[in-house]
């Protein structure tokens, strides 16, 4: 158990000594463009989905 303490103890450390962090203002910027971006995607996908839904509607109405 003792290892496992000590583990966290230092990867704490590292985090707080050797890790530059972005500042606030970055991290605001970047969290919007994520944000947009996935909606953008989502909705691409679902775009594309709708898309297929139709086409194998049609094709499956010619069969019959």
């Amino acid at each position: 158990m003792t290892k496992v303490v000590n583990y966290i103890s230092e990867a704490f450390h590292e985090l707080k000594t050797n890790v530059t962090w972005p500042i606030w203002a970055d991290v605001q910027r970047l969290t919007i463009i994520v944000a947009v971006f996935s909606i953008v995607f989502a909705l691409l996908t679902w775009g594309v989905d709708e898309l297929f839904v139709k086409a194998l509607e049609g094709f499956f109405n010619i069969l019959k």
